[in-house]
């Protein structure tokens, strides 16, 4: 079932974007620009560095409605500050290595749970109207700490809703699978082995698949949940299943294939919504992209939430796994994709 354009737009709206020097506030930067006439959009991050960068990319001469402020969200008076006026939130700040954070997990508990505590906190304190959070696969049935934060993170924001109670300000969750491409990912590993002079290209399992997305499709998927939701979704687009295997063989056909087996806190195969979690989960298609949204379960579901009940329930027990996946890429496509692809270094 198709869904309606929704009427509410970002015109002349302020919106806020944490951690928004990575990949994904890079991108969606650059594609709110383009698509929205917005009052301003303010990059919010700890790293001056990375800022400085973007300003280079984007300066004020050419970019007026661009606003850069250095802040950490830990800290919640400077959350409070950097929240006057703003319409939308979007929060992409986290700490992500997963071996780091095993190794640091008061850090990651400080960023990634008590740092998104404080932005639903200071959010519903100035009145902003809507946060969309960043999750990911490893939220589901996590076997890391990172994932165990982002799981946290996604329970704070839908018990969110019920913190507002009166006030405007309403909380929903994007998850999504690995970002073609990005910093970090194994794609641009794999392409400086290769630019290394290596033939041989190092995999932990020959059954390893994972779920891909593209930085513009993750892009689309917040602003769609950032404009449709009613408090409490969880949106999870539909996208393809890659074969490790098949990556390393589209980058380099006569490589070698080592297998050095699976890391700690690592899983052969992803899952994005899970059998237990499924109790209601409806399908919608807008502008040609489908997803899923895992409607909450709590007492404080509102009026606006009834209106995914017309759309398509997913059956009892369904499960969104990256091994169990219909939508697989082979080689081919997998080649094209990458042709198109900015590489993150």
């Amino acid at each position: 079932m198709y869904m309606r354009k929704n009427t509410l737009n970002l015109t002349n709206r302020t919106i806020l974007v944490t951690g928004g020097t990575g990949s994904f506030g890079k991108k969606f930067l650059k594609y709110c620009l383009q698509k929205y006439k917005l009052k301003k959009i303010i990059i919010f991050s700890r790293d001056e560095f990375k800022q400085y960068l973007m300003q280079k990319e984007f300066p004020p001469q050419q970019y007026p409605k661009i606003r850069f402020f250095i802040g950490d969200i830990r800290d919640k008076d400077r959350l409070r500050f950097a929240f006057e006026g703003v319409d939308y939130v979007v929060h992409a700040a986290a700490l992500k290595q997963v071996p780091i954070l095993e190794y640091n997990p008061f850090e990651a508990v400080k960023t990634n749970i008590i740092g998104a505590q404080n932005i639903i906190e200071i959010a519903i304190e100035m009145g902003v109207k809507r946060v969309v959070a960043l999750s990911t696969d490893k939220a589901v049935n996590p076997v890391n700490l990172y994932g165990a934060t982002k799981l946290a993170m996604e329970k704070l924001f839908i018990a969110g809703n019920a913190y507002a109670g009166s006030k405007p300000t309403r909380f929903s969750v994007v998850r999504y699978g690995n970002v073609v491409g990005s910093r970090g990912s194994v794609i641009p590993f794999f392409l400086k082995l290769v630019k290394e002079g290596s033939k041989e290209l190092p995999i932990t399992d020959k059954r390893m698949t994972r779920f891909w997305i593209t930085l513009e499709e993750g892009v689309k998927l917040v602003l769609f949940a950032l404009l449709n939701s009613a408090g409490g979704e969880i949106f999870v687009p539909r996208i393809p299943t890659v074969k490790i295997v098949d990556i390393a063989k589209s980058i380099c056909p006569d490589c070698r294939l080592s297998f050095i087996g699976i890391r700690p806190g690592e899983k052969l195969n992803e899952c994005l919504i899970s059998e237990d979690e499924a109790i209601d989960v409806r399908k919608v298609v807008h502008d040609g992209n489908e997803y899923y949204i895992v409607l909450p379960q709590f007492y404080f579901e509102t009026e606006g939430l009834k209106k995914w009940r017309k759309y398509p329930k997913m059956p009892e027990r369904f499960s969104y796994k990256s091994d169990t996946n219909e939508w697989y890429l082979k080689e081919e496509e997998i080649k094209d994709l990458l042709k198109n692809i900015e590489i993150e270094w």
